[in-house]
């Protein structure tokens, strides 16, 4: 493992465990070159994914990329980063048992929606006005009262 600060190809392993979701190895490492210390994340990775884009290009999918757009989402709410660990753990696990290999956007952005829709609803609505492209308060209005909607749905059912 290359160390990020004086890029010696050369560094240590000091301490290796499990993460708390049990989804991942986290590595301390040493370099001896600078002295630094380090964190690294090891991820087993089932397939190699490729998202299908709208206008079919295709491109690796990033699992950074999903955590940025949810932390976008639900910045300054009260969730547990736990959580949304274990959500994005969940959607990457449900990608890579899909198909072959290739999944498209959309279906990526529905398996946001669905874990934002448990996990915090001012997130949700906020995923939603930019998965969905809102472009006026009535695209609020119209989703807020769909929202309503089923919720007033699964009430009735209990």
């Amino acid at each position: 493992m290359r160390c990020p600060f004086c890029q010696n190809e050369d560094t240590q392993v000091k301490d290796s465990r499990p993460t708390e979701d049990k989804s991942a190895i986290r590595r301390r490492r040493f370099c001896p070159a600078c002295g630094a210390r380090f964190t690294t994340f090891e991820r087993v990775q089932l397939r190699e994914l490729m998202v299908v884009k709208k206008n079919n290009r295709r491109v690796p999918f990033d699992r950074h990329k999903l955590e940025r757009s949810l932390d976008i989402a639900l910045r300054k709410r009260p969730v547990e980063p736990e959580r949304v660990e274990r959500m994005i753990n969940g959607i990457v696990r449900r990608l890579e048992s899909m198909g072959d290999g290739d999944v498209t956007s959309e279906q990526i952005g529905q398996l946001v929606m669905e874990g934002l829709a448990s996990l915090d609803q001012v997130a949700y609505v906020r995923y939603a006005s930019v998965y969905r492209n809102f472009r006026e308060v009535s695209d609020f209005e119209r989703f807020l009262g769909k929202m309503s909607g089923e919720e007033s749905d699964l009430a009735g059912q209990a």
